[in-house]
């Protein structure tokens, strides 16, 4: 039994499916669709190019090729629950992919700084020389 819900937010269509949660439980897991699909179409979005180009990056394998994200849950007993939860999840990985990277600026060592890399590389050259056998 699949029940499907269609709800827009900000920009984002999110289709809901109830599914059968597999596992155990018995007849009850037989009788209700307690586990919940997210589908949100990202291509048909209305999110800046660059925070879709890094929610594809996080998402990995629940995209699928034709560019639709799908966040499966299925922990909890009770469908609102798992709606909760599989909401949370896309708000999280919503959240992620809108924080941009801090872009790295290249440095140069100090010159105290390489000075004490070449004095701890002559410290340890000395400590080396001094374990080897001496052909006197």
């Amino acid at each position: 039994m699949r029940i499907l819900m269609s709800r827009s937010l900000d920009g984002l269509v999110i289709d809901e499916r109830f599914v059968h949660a597999s596992g155990p439980g018995g007849q009850h897991v037989n009788k209700v669709a307690t586990a919940v699909e997210l589908r949100v179409d990202l291509r048909a979005s209305s999110l800046a190019d660059d925070v879709k180009a890094r929610l594809i990056e996080l998402a990995g394998n629940r995209i699928s090729a034709d560019g639709v994200l799908r966040i499966d849950a299925r922990e909890f007993r009770t469908q609102t629950q798992n709606r909760t939860a599989a909401r949370a999840r896309l708000a999280a990985l919503l959240e992620r992919a809108s924080r941009r990277r801090k872009t790295r600026r290249k440095t140069t060592p100090s010159k105290a700084a390489r000075a004490r890399r070449l004095e701890s590389k002559k410290r340890r050259s000395v400590t080396t020389a001094s374990r080897r056998r001496s052909d006197e």
